[in-house]
């Protein structure tokens, strides 16, 4: 069995691969011959890989940036989870992309902005906003009164639950038999006194 170590640098300004064998150690003794055969036959796997290898650092060099913009949206930033998507969020206020499509009276705006803010007009600032979001912090956090539905929904279902008790007691449930009249449950009981089912003894047993 034969242990080969081999230590391959990669040189990615140039795209240069060299290739040193650091060690070759062989645990199963042999001929000084077999141990040229092996080392030639591992140099040229390295040789056969060395330009497959150069190719692929070559084309990572040349893949081309993420995308500035979605259609006409432009994309500001890495988003919540990283997909190039809008959302409020109160614990992730920094959307990936924009709100609104950009317009030339925004772009007009956007070019005006990077001067004097003491220029802009409030209504002005107020168009900046709402292009690159949609809702400010009070807004999304406002309350939406969601929780009223919830809740009635809620009784209308236990509502529904009582009238269906109510049919079946009415209409499929046999009336109970007469051993459930108080009459009758009050002689069952005195009846257990006389024969002394289950008798009490103790302290609170005693009168």
């Amino acid at each position: 069995m034969k242990i080969l170590t081999v230590l391959v640098c990669v040189n990615k300004s140039n795209c240069d691969l060299t290739i040193l064998v650091a060690n070759s150690v062989l645990l199963e003794l042999g001929s000084a011959k077999k141990h040229t055969m092996a080392n030639k036959v591992l140099l040229s796997c390295l040789r056969q890989n060395t330009s497959k290898c150069a190719n692929s650092i070559r084309g990572l060099s040349g893949v081309s940036g993420v995308p500035d913009k979605i259609g006409n949206r432009d994309i500001v930033g890495h988003g919540w989870n990283g997909e190039a998507a809008y959302l409020d969020r109160c614990d992730f206020p920094l959307p990936a992309i924009r709100f609104k499509p950009n317009t030339p009276d925004i772009m007009a705006l956007r070019e005006k902005e990077k001067g004097d803010w003491k220029k802009l007009s409030i209504e002005e600032k107020k168009t900046l906003y709402r292009a690159s979001f949609r809702q400010t912090f009070s807004e999304f956090q406002a309350s939406t009164g969601e929780w009223k539905g919830h809740i009635g929904m809620a009784f209308i279902g236990v509502a529904f639950s009582l009238w269906v008790v109510m049919f079946l007691k009415t209409f499929a449930y046999p009336p109970l038999p007469e051993s459930f009249n108080l009459e009758n449950r009050l002689a069952q009981l005195e009846r257990m006194k006389i024969l002394e089912v289950n008798p009490i003894t103790g302290i609170s047993a005693q009168k």
